[in-house]
């Protein structure tokens, strides 16, 4: 048969189809004498693998294509055959050799083999795909028996049994043609002389950035084999070249059902390294993104096309724009990581339109994922090492919001109602980007490198903006202090803004309202362009998603000398302040905070510079929000320590007097105890409070494990 194809490549009138045909009814025999000509061409390669003590060998797409078309087209439509001749050769080639490779992955599929998740049918089944996605789960690893050894228990005699599938299959009886008797009878599985090979199992679902709207991400599990095992983690984006498979589905009696699930035999897997790639980014879009970027006014029309149904919220709107483009992460020479992403909290009272915001930035952002912290899963935000079904009895490495949300936006609300457990790790995956998992013998680390737009609400239902932020939502204060914008979001009763703001709803309701009643009934009743164009964002939305994605994906800015000075001043500025009040106004996070700033809003502008325009934008936000929530009416000073311990200054300075009033008067009392009433007569004698608020400190104390009330209204140091 290889004679007849030679002659038929030397001939010039032979169809493409002829030759696809003969290599249908090629033997093994002739598809392994085809491939050794091929892998002639391979020599290289195979030299360099044995050398590195690799167990499998890559090979080009494109270059085999090249080389043998008609052989890649066979790989196409009947992959099992190809790969079991091609790994047969390999094997052959490279038999006693220091370092036998096993197999062989191909890699770099033409486009049209590429697969959306969603998009698989029963025409795929058999046939080689390229489907790329997220990880969300993967099992330990585990050895599977690929070809089993056996002993009959009437003969004694010892043989082998290659094993398909995911079930054990033994010998219907004993085999002659290996020395058997050939009787019916039991068998027992010799494990140590079985072969092994490694098993792994993982689900991949759709990445996030090709869904719009209310589009949920289709998934399908990945058997993993060899070499292939523990190359990817939960959150990692990756593309995968396997085959189609159907998996045998049950009905509820036990019986077979004539549905089939669909599975994915992996052939070759490839963590994607650079963010952004499925965002389609083409010549004209390019040219619109430049042509946008030198718009003198392309903050404020980046900042206009974020939800313009909602009302205000200007401040608001500009932090999330810079959060969706986001700083430079840098790595130091000493291997610290400096994270890029900004991390935005809204605390807001009830109808001020925050969750709607945040589903709005979700439609917007290339790359997000939504949750709340009240309705997430066993695996909540961070990650979980979990036993359920798809491990099929083994151990699950699940991935939270925020490891799928690596590399783009997490956005979570009702964050005060997160579990406890997340909380404790919510802490490392903000600042180091990373979640450590030590459970069931799993040891991991996971990434989770992405900005956190989160939302929650106040304790008793309305913001106090003359209280301390921590007293006020369910959240520890090492947390809060993550974020680098705080916006407590409040209803005030302002008669002009009042006005204002029900002229735009009501304004946005009849917009909704005309257009729904042309569609319904298929008219066209004209629409007031001013109120239409105070509806549409100025940035269509697709553009907006690739102009984020391509200013991720290319600009890396670099601070100037005046923007360096810039920051410097104000740090150095605001440190002054406290020096009188002996409160801390701003510490080196807000800094940071402010330098994450002015690199996003240089991203903006795809420029490669940060400008001092760029850092005094960052500088008026964080004015802008710790007005709101770091600054102390007591000393009418800005205290820092309101967001990051949950105690001002002046209070901490009260709290300790109280603290010395109490030792103070235990040395007075008999049985070491101090009451409420004499705590509060010391303290209006020497710092001139009122009752109800030494009460509440004192209560504050006793919460936060300073004091200790052995006695009803009597207090003593913990």
């Amino acid at each position: 048969m290889d004679k007849e194809i030679r002659q038929i490549d030397e001939a010039e009138d032979v169809g493409y189809e002829e030759m696809l045909d003969l290599y249908r009814k090629m033997s093994i025999t002739d598809l392994s004498a085809r491939w050794e000509r091929i892998l002639d061409r391979f020599d290289k390669e195979i030299q360099d693998a044995i050398i590195t003590g690799q167990t499998s060998i890559l090979l080009d797409f494109q270059k085999l294509d090249m080389i043998d078309p008609v052989m890649m087209e066979l790989f196409i439509e009947k992959p099992y055959t190809v790969l079991y001749v091609l790994d047969k050769v390999i094997r052959d080639i490279t038999e006693g050799e220091e370092h036998q490779i096993r197999s062989a992955r191909i890699y770099n599929l033409p486009e049209w083999a590429t697969v959306q998740i969603r998009d698989l049918r029963a025409s795929h089944l058999g046939k080689i795909v390229c489907i790329k996605g997220l990880v969300r789960k993967a099992t330990e690893v585990r050895p599977k028996i690929e070809n089993a050894y056996f002993q009959c228990n009437k003969c004694g005699a010892v043989f082998s049994y290659p094993q398909k599938g995911q079930t054990l299959e033994e010998p219907y009886e004993c085999p002659t043609d290996q020395g058997g008797c050939g009787r019916h009878t039991s068998f027992t599985l010799l494990t140590e002389d079985s072969v092994f090979v490694d098993s792994q199992k993982i689900e991949v679902q759709e990445n996030p950035e090709g869904l719009f709207g209310g589009e949920q991400p289709q998934k399908i599990s990945v058997y993993l084999e060899g070499d292939l095992v523990a190359k990817v983690f939960p959150g990692d984006e990756v593309t995968i070249i396997g085959i189609v498979n159907g998996k045998q589905r049950w009905t509820k009696g036990g019986k077979q059902s004539t549905e089939f699930g669909m599975v994915i035999d992996a052939h070759n897997i490839i963590p994607n390294i650079r963010a952004f790639e499925e965002v389609k980014i083409l010549d004209e879009d390019i040219e619109k993104i430049k042509e946008l970027s030198k718009d003198p006014q392309i903050h404020e029309k980046i900042r206009n096309s974020i939800a313009p149904t909602i009302y205000g919220m200007e401040k608001e709107k500009d932090a999330l724009a810079l959060q969706l483009f986001g700083g430079v992460p840098k790595v130091m020479p000493d291997g610290t990581k400096i994270r890029g992403d900004i991390h935005v909290l809204f605390v807001g009272e009830p109808g001020t339109g925050k969750s709607q915001l945040l589903k709005r930035v979700k439609d917007i952002a290339p790359r997000s994922v939504f949750t709340s912290g009240k309705g997430s899963s066993a695996v909540g935000l961070t990650a979980s090492a979990v036993r359920d079904d798809f491990g099929e009895g083994r151990w699950t490495l699940e991935a939270g919001a925020l490891v799928l949300a690596d590399q783009g936006l997490a956005i979570v609300d009702e964050l005060d109602k997160m579990r406890a457990q997340d909380r404790d790790a919510l802490h490392e995956a903000m600042e180091q980007q990373e979640i450590n998992i030590a459970k069931a013998g799993i040891n991991a680390t996971l990434k989770s490198r992405c900005s956190l737009l989160a939302a929650a609400n106040p304790k008793f239902g309305r913001y106090d903006p003359y209280g301390v932020i921590a007293d006020q939502i369910n959240l520890p204060p090492p947390l809060i202090s993550r974020f680098d914008l705080i916006f407590p979001i409040i209803d005030k009763i302002n008669q002009e803004r009042d006005r204002k703001l029900s002229s735009h709803i009501l304004k946005s309701h009849r917009v909704g309202q005309i257009l729904h009643y042309n569609e319904v009934r298929n008219d066209n009743i004209s629409i007031d362009n001013e109120d239409m164009d105070l509806l549409t964002p100025e940035i269509d939305r697709v553009l907006l998603r690739k102009y984020i994605a391509y200013a991720k994906r290319e600009v890396c800015p670099i601070m100037t000398e005046e923007a360096m000075k810039k920051l410097e001043d104000f740090y150095v500025d605001m440190r002054k302040q406290g020096i009188d009040s002996s409160s801390i106004p701003i510490t080196a996070r807000q800094i940071e905070g402010m330098i994450r700033m002015a690199e996003a809003s240089a991203k903006i502008r795809l420029s490669n510079e940060v400008t001092e325009e760029d850092a005094q934008r960052a500088i008026d936000l964080l004015m802008y929000c710790l007005s709101k929530i770091g600054f102390d009416a007591d000393t009418n000073t800005f205290d820092i320590d309101m967001v990051a311990t949950g105690v001002k200054r002046s209070q901490a300075d009260k709290m300790r007097i109280i603290k010395r009033i109490i030792e103070e008067g235990m040395e007075e009392s008999e049985d070491e105890l101090v009451s409420l009433e004499y705590i509060a007569e010391k303290a209006k004698e020497k710092l001139d409070m009122e009752f109800e608020e030494v009460e509440h400190l004192i209560e504050k104390m006793t919460t936060d494990g300073i004091l200790c009330e052995p006695k009803y209204k009597h207090f003593q140091p913990t």
